[in-house]
């Protein structure tokens, strides 16, 4: 018979445990004895699990104190916004404006637009004469984002969104991203300016993006909503174009 488990060296047990699924080690693992609860919650095994997984950089050696949340939001780490370049239709987007002739989808790059930075992206959601917005809800739960998670450790949430204008007319654009608690009180709130593309502008496609953090207790939801008009009340479909929206919860 071989040596038992609670013999084994640590640095042994460390590189046993690592090969477990980190799942199975916070909920199975870390309740077997006191000896593997204390390696499961201490920082060298999840280290040891970035490391094999490539997940180690800059912002990890910043927050050394907590390895585990750093691997589980890095493993996660993903866009939750869905169909966010229309090639789904508008599935998953709820309309809360849809004025003019309302919302459109078409294909990159359009009558006289450009195509996107990234080959990836075929198509854009455009807006009409009058202003259109659309928003989109996410359930932080329901995306594998915990209460304590986000209570405690409070992982960045960063949002980005493209837009562009058509190079024969010029269009308003805004973004609203608010983050809601249980009963969808407002916890935290990011609101652009109103941003004005004139008129002969080069149609070029523009990011923005901002990155709450530090935003206090009970966030469960992001509501996410842009939109805008062309601002030369033509029929048809000459306002802002969006695209690529983003929202990624990073450690």
């Amino acid at each position: 018979r071989g040596p038992r488990m609670e013999s084994l060296p640590e640095a042994v047990l460390i590189r046993i445990l690592a090969s477990i699924p980190a799942v199975d080690l916070v909920l199975v693992c870390r309740l077997v004895c006191c000896q593997w609860k204390n390696l499961v919650d201490g920082a060298a095994l999840w280290v040891l699990k970035c490391q094999q997984e490539g997940l180690t950089g800059a912002e990890a050696e910043e927050d050394a104190e907590n390895w585990q949340n750093f691997y589980f939001l890095s493993k996660k780490k993903r866009n939750l916004i869905k169909n966010p370049c229309g090639e789904e239709d508008f599935q998953d987007w709820g309309e809360v404006e849809n004025g003019g002739d309302g919302w459109k989808i078409e294909e990159l790059p359009g009558d006289f637009g450009k195509e996107f930075p990234s080959e990836e992206v075929h198509k854009y959601f455009v807006t009409s004469y009058e202003w259109c917005r659309k928003s989109q809800v996410i359930d932080l739960r329901a995306e594998g984002y915990w209460e304590e998670l986000m209570d405690t450790t409070q992982p960045k949430i960063v949002v980005k969104d493209w837009y562009a204008g058509r190079s024969d007319a010029g269009c308003l654009y805004e973004l609203c991203v608010k983050l809601l608690s249980d009963s969808e009180d407002v916890v935290a709130e990011y609101k652009s300016e109103t941003i004005a593309v004139p008129e002969d502008n080069d149609a070029d496609w523009t990011e923005i993006s901002h990155t709450f953090s530090n935003y206090g207790l009970g966030v469960r939801f992001v509501r996410f909503e842009h939109g805008g008009q062309d601002t030369l009340f033509w029929k048809g479909w000459y306002g802002v174009r969006v695209t690529n929206s983003s929202v990624t919860l990073e450690p």
